[in-house]
């Protein structure tokens, strides 16, 4: 089933989400707690980053997973992206096949910090952007 159409939020409601996603990514990991799942948060911070861009930017986005997605809006818009963030695209990977066993291998405790590095960065990036860009 296909949820409701709604408004969907404000750029500021999607960072605050954002950064809740990202508090799980780098919390402390709890027993019974997989890497994996900390990883679909911070990539899930990513996410939500990309798309409170999009939103102030008056994009329309789909509701998809595939970072590399949103980021192509992002440049395809013409707003700032840097290259430096591209290792963000490997995030996507957390989305989904992350979450099931089975269809990936476990994630290392190194792999997490590297997502929350990441998504932290893109959260910053979103950060900027949004002070950058006219008030709608």
């Amino acid at each position: 089933m296909r949820p409701e159409r709604r408004t969907p939020g404000s750029p500021a409601d999607w960072l605050r989400y954002a950064r809740s996603d990202l508090a799980l990514a780098r919390g402390r990991r709890k027993r019974g707690v997989l890497q994996s799942t900390l990883c679909y948060h911070a990539h899930q911070a990513a996410e939500k980053s990309l798309k409170a861009v999009l939103l102030a930017a008056s994009i329309p986005f789909p509701y998809t997973h595939d970072l590399a997605r949103l980021i192509t809006l992002v440049r395809g818009a013409g707003l700032r992206w840097p290259g430096s963030l591209d290792a963000a695209l490997k995030l996507t990977e957390y989305a989904v096949s992350s979450r099931y066993p089975g269809i990936s291998t476990e994630v290392t405790a190194k792999e997490r910090l590297e997502a929350v590095k990441v998504a932290r960065c893109v959260l910053g990036w979103a950060r900027q952007e949004l002070k950058a860009l006219p008030r709608r």
